[in-house]
């Protein structure tokens, strides 16, 4: 890159003494990257390294962006899923991302700036090479060296498969270069990327391999990098290699080896400690949950970012908080509250694990014996269900006064007995049938700060954990809410893993063995075994499909769904190619559409809406504040208690309440145009690999621009980098 290392390596040139080193893993974080070589010659100092790679590149509750992979949010990645409503610009069919300086810009993974080496995609590697060299150099023992690098060498492997999951091919840097004009480095091809990061993959779990496979780290230690952490993520990367996006033959050889490295990988994992999070003790779905609230040793948690519970205190560096549960919480707890999609909710299986019918999405799946209820979307459904959402009469416990933060919400017990009472009313009638507007206002205190149905995945809920991991407190308006949680942040749990490596076997054609995976994550939550009398015509599409139908149940609002589309293509089936791509990118396996293949209907030219429910016709109409609910006086239901084994008899009761008083109506989810006309996902097949942004481009002109997109030093011409090619 004969531009990019000038920028890259800028400003890190000037070296500092390090005065001191925390021995807390991740509770104080303080900037080390400006130090002496001397520090790498005692272990305290090169730890304090080490531990500042982690604070540059964990994982953390954002939006997608350039440093931080999607985790849940309503970003630009999940609002291309069924996640959400409300089109990102990836979907929205308005929109046509550029690579050019005019126009909206396609997101930039790869440079971001270039003239802060924190706030840099290349400085996150250029510090993370500059402690191996550091390392590499000091008069550390072999076996300390070994610890340390093994966790640096994991995380120059994540950093370098976040962007080739994106860009496909990239630079690859391994030295800490000077910032001179003659350093260029050019885009290695796909499969040199693909190979550096297994490598580095495997190299880490080798050096960590003495210090973590006898049950892991432990202690305060516990939360760092393992051998099965790395292995894990070499199984996702050569499982993104297998899949459509960069196997576009359906290269079996590719399945075959991701299988048998995977297969042959779980052992060194599980002997890290690493297992479905069990109790032996599940209740409705309650090991699903609570598996997100363990502050101690999780065997579920394989990566993992560590958080505490800490207030903002003036002069302190020392806060890290998860922003999760004050985000999803409702507003009259001090949340925010976020808005689940109703096609994931229509989509979500019912009690026998199977998926409703007349969702017309996994077409080679039965569908449930279980009617779905359109009015009471809550009755019969998968454990997971009532652990993922949030419905009006739904427990949803914590602890903590929001009295204190505003007088008129509803205490229930300093929030002990906290029930969502989110149904919603209008102030003029004819507002109430309008889909597309009409102001409603909700009950016990949302009033305008509602949503139909709330997302709960990954909440701190009492009634499951009785020691929260937050500190509540009312009045902060400090990180924009009450809850400072110190919840740990999964990015790669076992069920994951599992899910992978079935992914693998089906692939490679071992389908009885790919079920016996994906019924180890069913049983821990409560689900009966899917078999192949599941399936509808050919069992491998069928397995596959099912497969990938489970993994968007597990792990809804992870992170993970846009990336399962992208790699198979699920938007178009990968039937579309951008301008300017040679033949090679034509989809030959699968039958040329993946959709078509897996039975799934393509994401493209569909709606996603949403719903709310509404006072009953004879309520009439109601006011704007908080006491002017029309049903005030109505006697409510006990809130559905989710620790209560009997899980039908009270979702009975609430579905004749519901029946009394409520009415499901549909509201507007994504977008309409100018003219109030429906509009529509569409996804574009440029985006199933992105160029360089403008402002990447113009401080790497060295680079090519990627096919399909403008390349902005050469006049608005096609780019020519080919990501599937094989050569440089």
């Amino acid at each position: 890159m004969k531009r990019t290392i000038k920028y890259i390596s800028f400003g890190v040139l000037s070296v500092f003494a390090l005065a001191s080193c925390s021995d807390e893993f991740l509770q104080d974080k303080k900037n080390y990257d400006n130090v002496n070589e001397g520090i790498y010659d005692y272990f305290s100092g090169a730890n304090g390294r080490v531990n500042d790679v982690y604070s540059w590149a964990l994982p953390t509750v954002n939006d997608l962006n350039w440093r931080y992979p999607s985790m849940g949010n309503a970003d630009i990645a999940a609002k291309s899923t069924e996640e959400y409503t409300g089109f990102s610009d990836f979907v929205d069919s308005e929109v046509n991302l550029s690579s050019m300086s005019n126009g909206t810009s396609v997101p930039d993974f790869f440079l971001n700036s270039h003239n802060n080496i924190q706030e840099s995609v290349y400085g996150r590697i250029r510090n993370i090479n500059d402690v191996i060299r550091g390392i590499e150099n000091g008069s550390l023992s072999q076996d300390e060296k070994d610890v340390l690098l093994g966790q640096v060498y994991f995380f120059r492997a994540w950093c370098y498969y976040n962007l080739v999951k994106w860009y496909g091919g990239v630079p690859i840097l391994t030295q800490v270069l000077d910032p001179v004009e003659d350093n260029f480095t050019p885009r290695s091809s796909a499969k040199d990327c693909i190979d550096f990061i297994i490598e580095d993959l495997e190299r880490s779990a080798e050096l960590l391999s003495a210090k973590t496979t006898n049950g892991g780290w432990s202690g305060s230690d516990w939360g760092r990098v393992t051998s099965g952490t790395a292995l894990a993520l070499k199984g996702r990367v050569l499982l993104l290699w297998a899949s459509p996006l960069f196997n576009r033959a359906n290269d079996q050889s590719r399945w075959t080896n991701a299988y048998s490295q995977m297969k042959a990988d779980l052992a060194t994992i599980n002997a890290c400690g690493y297992g479905l999070y069990q109790t032996g003790s599940n209740v409705n779905g309650s090991d699903f949950a609570a598996q997100f609230l363990q502050s101690g040793k999780n065997p579920e948690a394989v990566f993992v970012t560590l958080y505490n519970n800490i207030a903002n205190e003036d002069n302190q560096d020392n806060q890290k908080n998860n922003g999760w549960e004050r985000a999803v919480r409702p507003s009259n707890t001090g949340g925010g509250g976020k808005g689940a999609g109703y096609m994931l909710v229509q989509m979500f299986p019912m009690a026998d694990g199977r998926i409703p019918a007349g969702t017309g999405t996994y077409t080679k799946l039965k569908t449930s014996d279980y009617s779905y209820e359109t009015s009471y979307p809550f009755m019969n459904r998968d454990p997971r269900f009532y652990r993922t959402f949030a419905f009006p009469g739904f427990r949803w416990a914590y602890s903590g006064d929001p009295t204190q933060r505003d007088s008129h919400n509803p205490s229930y017990n300093d929030g002990k007995d906290y029930v969502l009472w989110n149904y919603v009313w209008y102030t003029d009638l004819n507002d109430q049938g309008n889909v597309e507007n009409g102001d409603s206002y909700a009950a016990d205190n949302l009033l305008g700060n509602k949503t139909g149905i709330y997302v709960r995945k990954k909440s701190d809920d009492l009634d499951v954990n009785g020691s929260p991991l937050y500190n509540y407190d009312p009045i902060a308006t400090k990180n924009n809410g009450p809850f400072f949680s110190a919840a740990p942040l999964i990015e790669l749990r076992y069920a994951e893993v599992l899910l992978n490596l079935a992914e693998a076997a089906c692939g490679a054609g071992e389908v009885n063995e790919a079920l016996g995976y994906v019924n180890q994550v069913r049983r821990r939550a409560g689900v009966p075994d899917l078999t192949t009398a599941d399936f509808i015509g050919e069992q491998q599409p069928a397995c596959m499909s099912a497969i990938l139908y489970e993994r968007q149940i597990e792990l809804a609002y992870e992170g993970k769904r846009f990336d399962d589309m992208r790699r198979w293509m699920l938007f178009d089936g990968g039937t579309q190619l951008p301008d300017g791509a040679p033949t090679s990118w034509t989809l030959t396996g699968w039958g040329g559409n993946t959709c078509t293949w897996l039975g799934f209907t393509q994401f493209n030219g569909q709606r996603r809406e949403s719903i709310e429910f509404r006072v009953a016709d004879q309520y009439g109409v109601g006011g704007t504040q908080w006491n002017s609910d029309p049903m005030q006086g109505v006697a409510r239901p006990d809130g559905v208690d989710f620790r209560n084994a009997d899980l039908t008899t009270q979702l009975e009761t609430l579905k004749q309440w519901y029946t009394d008083n409520l009415v499901i109506s549909e509201k507007r989810g994504d977008g309409y145009d100018s003219q109030h006309n429906l509009k529509y996902i569409a996804f574009r097949p440029k985006y199933y690999f992105l160029g360089l942004a403008s402002g990447a481009a113009d401080k790497n002109k060295g680079l090519p621009q990627t096919i399909g997109w403008e390349d902005y030093n050469n006049g608005g011409a096609n780019g020519t980098f080919d990501p599937l090619a094989e050569g440089e």
